[in-house]
């Protein structure tokens, strides 16, 4: 049986679940509010605005995303039905595709931005003094380079 936390640790874990889905939450809601867009919208949106000829790859937006192949597809067409993406052929490589902004999610994501940026300045980056940010800066950084190493490695044939 594991070892359970010390309740100074359960007391951070427990802090982090709630705050990080209450902010999670208030953020969809006022990104829905202000743009009609969806967080994972939003997101897709700046990846894609961020690229490289506005496009990537569907396996590499997913990865980025951090989606199933198949939660990407479903949000790619959804997006795609809104006119936000298209989804085109693969220039070089035929076999694969390659989501890409279209003017008018390059325009909805134009709209959507200072409102999202408000949004979270005022629900988590306000409340936060320069020490606290470089310290969650810090954690999420190391925890998030962990997490895709251990998950690189749990997908590698050696490691199956």
């Amino acid at each position: 049986m594991t070892e359970s936390l010390d309740s100074t640790r359960e007391a951070a874990w427990r802090a982090y679940i709630e705050a990080s889905q209450r902010l999670y939450t208030q953020l969809e809601e006022d990104l829905r509010v202000d743009s009609d867009l969806s967080f994972p919208d939003y997101h897709v949106l700046v990846l894609l605005s961020e690229a490289p000829g506005q496009r990537l790859r569907m396996g590499e937006l997913a990865s980025r995303l951090i989606f199933s192949p198949s939660r990407l597809t479903y949000q790619v067409s959804s997006m795609q039905r809104r006119g936000l993406v298209s989804k085109e052929p693969c220039p070089d490589d035929r076999r694969g595709s390659e989501a890409v902004l279209t003017a008018a999610g390059l325009l909805a994501l134009r709209e959507a931005a200072p409102h999202h940026l408000a949004s979270v300045r005022t629900h988590l980056m306000d409340d936060l003094d320069d020490a606290e940010v470089a310290c969650l800066t810090r954690v999420f950084d190391r925890l998030g380079e962990r997490l895709r190493a251990s998950r690189v490695s749990s997908t590698t044939p050696a490691s199956r």
